[in-house]
């Protein structure tokens, strides 16, 4: 039987507001939107992203600035967005750790900014981006489930995103606001470029393209769940419409999880990269030996199916890293 893909045709001719449009997730997202006719504000201060990631058709208008700045905010509002696509946030654990005091600023009150404003214009739908780090803790039964939080977190940036959960709640219980919240599980893709506070996934192939060892933080045997960008652009696009999905919370992930080490070994297997792996010491906040989602209730609700295996999102990565390879290298920040 034929996909039913009728809830995309919501987004012609819709403004869409994205925070955040610029990084990894957010311009995948806000290329699939222009491609659907919709009318797309990409809103960044580009502190973790670049403009060339920027979508550009004459259907999408960027505006450079901070979720913080009253100002600019009043300008990407100003423009009556119907939809908004909340995913601007100081990213990484490690990141949080270095700088608590940005964390805090940008992932708890850039989100209750943004909120308000949002409650302002009465937006038909307000989707936040979570994460799986941010509400589920190391004892958390396999498959990760929706419904179990932990207040036992780790790091800043995990308190900080369950933070901007529960402003959500608030907004969604007391103004009736239309909220839709999703946690990402170790999404990865073309358009993540490397760098200090990036995820492995880039991280390691760029090392495999310099023809590097890959250093893996811990034995290897820990597992993860990693789900291309596609497959989360997918979900984002089915919250974003569905009636179905208004006051819900979405696990989007692949369902699967894979080992580090194996995770490593085909890195270097398709990029022919003959140094090897070596292994360090596990970083002191990083105490999740697994992280498997359940997606069986994206599934039931939303017909959210994973579409991209783990080794075919790599073949995709690595080509995307080929392709752009002078302009990553202009970017890279270790």
């Amino acid at each position: 039987m034929q996909a039913d893909h009728s809830y995309l045709d919501a987004y012609r001719d819709t403004r869409v507001l994205v925070t955040g449009g610029a990084g990894a997730i957010g311009s995948n997202l806000c290329r699939s939107l222009t491609e659907l006719g919709a009318n797309v504000i990409v809103l960044d201060d580009l502190s973790s992203s670049s403009l060339r990631e920027v979508c550009h058709p004459p259907n999408c208008a960027f505006i450079q600035g901070s979720i913080l700045d009253h100002a600019v905010l009043n300008k990407a509002f100003s423009l009556r967005p119907r939809i908004v696509f909340h995913l601007a946030a100081l990213f990484a654990n490690q990141n949080s750790i270095d700088h608590p005091d940005r964390d805090l600023l940008v992932n708890g009150l850039g989100t209750l900014k943004v909120l308000q404003a949002a409650q302002v214009i009465q937006v038909d739908r307000f989707v936040y981006a979570s994460t799986s780090c941010s509400v589920y803790g190391a004892a958390t039964p396999m498959p990760i489930k929706e419904d179990f939080v932990s207040l036992e977190l780790t790091t800043p940036y995990q308190i900080t995103k369950l933070l901007g959960e529960l402003y959500c709640n608030f907004f969604k219980n007391f103004y009736q606001l239309k909220i839709s919240k999703v946690r990402f599980f170790n999404s990865y893709g073309p358009g993540e470029i490397p760098g200090r506070y990036r995820n492995v996934i880039p991280n390691f192939i760029y090392r495999a393209l310099h023809r590097q060892p890959l250093t893996i933080t811990g034995s290897g045997e820990e597992t993860r769940d990693w789900t291309y960008v596609g497959d989360i652009v997918d979900g984002l696009l089915r919250v974003g419409v569905m009636e179905d999905a208004v006051g819900e919370v979405f696990n989007l992930a692949s369902g699967k999880e894979t080992r580090v080490i194996d995770l490593a070994t085909w890195v270097n297997e398709i990029t022919e990269n003959p140094a090897g792996i070596i292994h360090v010491g596990r970083r002191n906040w990083d105490i999740h030996h697994r992280r498997w989602a359940s997606i069986e209730k994206a599934k039931r609700m939303l017909n959210y199916e994973p579409m991209t295996d783990l080794y075919s999102g790599l073949l995709k990565t690595v080509r995307w890293f080929k392709e752009n390879w002078t302009p990553i290298l202009s970017s890279v920040r270790f």
